[in-house]
């Protein structure tokens, strides 16, 4: 139970970061180049960062 005020943090499923397509399962989000596979970089609307290093990549304006 959260204290007055604070919202309870909700995990994301593992399945969600990956499209199915026949027998093949295909990551549908980025891994970051610096931990690796296993860690995806968490999608913005003008960046992509990984939550556990801090690496960022700015998405072009153009």
């Amino acid at each position: 139970m959260a204290a007055k005020g604070k919202k309870e943090k909700t995990s994301v499923k593992r399945s969600a970061y990956f499209t199915v397509s026949g027998k093949t399962a295909t990551p549908s989000r980025r891994y970051c180049p610096r931990c690796g596979p296993g860690v995806f970089m968490g999608e913005h609307k003008d960046r992509a960062s990984c939550g556990k290093c801090g690496y960022t990549e700015f998405k072009n304006k153009a």
